[in-house]
């Protein structure tokens, strides 16, 4: 069964600490066949007066399949983070466009 997720999902994700972390969801999208979700940590996008030029980190998960139910696995391989960013990028730019 296909999950959709709403854009302002907080997840709770297992640090590399073993800590908890909660990240919000900005984008789920299809790239070569394969789901993504891009994450960022949860309150980064909530500054008040924002500066443009800062940057907002973003965490990239794979989105599989596990016994039927989606599992979400980090993308640690560096060349794939930046497909997926800029995939991410041209796709909210797309929006920002339909908005106007």
């Amino acid at each position: 069964m296909e999950q959709n997720y709403d854009e302002n999902a907080v997840f709770t994700l297992i640090g590399e600490d073993g800590k908890p972390e909660s990240f919000e969801h900005i984008l789920t999208f299809m790239y070569e066949d394969e789901r993504y979700m891009a994450l960022t940590p949860a309150g980064s996008l909530d500054a008040e007066d924002p500066d443009e030029d800062a940057e907002v980190e973003v965490v990239f998960m794979h989105i599989k399949k596990v016994d039927g139910e989606d599992a979400l696995e980090p993308v640690d391989n560096e060349v794939l983070g930046d497909e997926l960013f800029d995939v991410m990028c041209e796709l909210l730019d797309g929006e920002d466009e339909e908005e106007e």
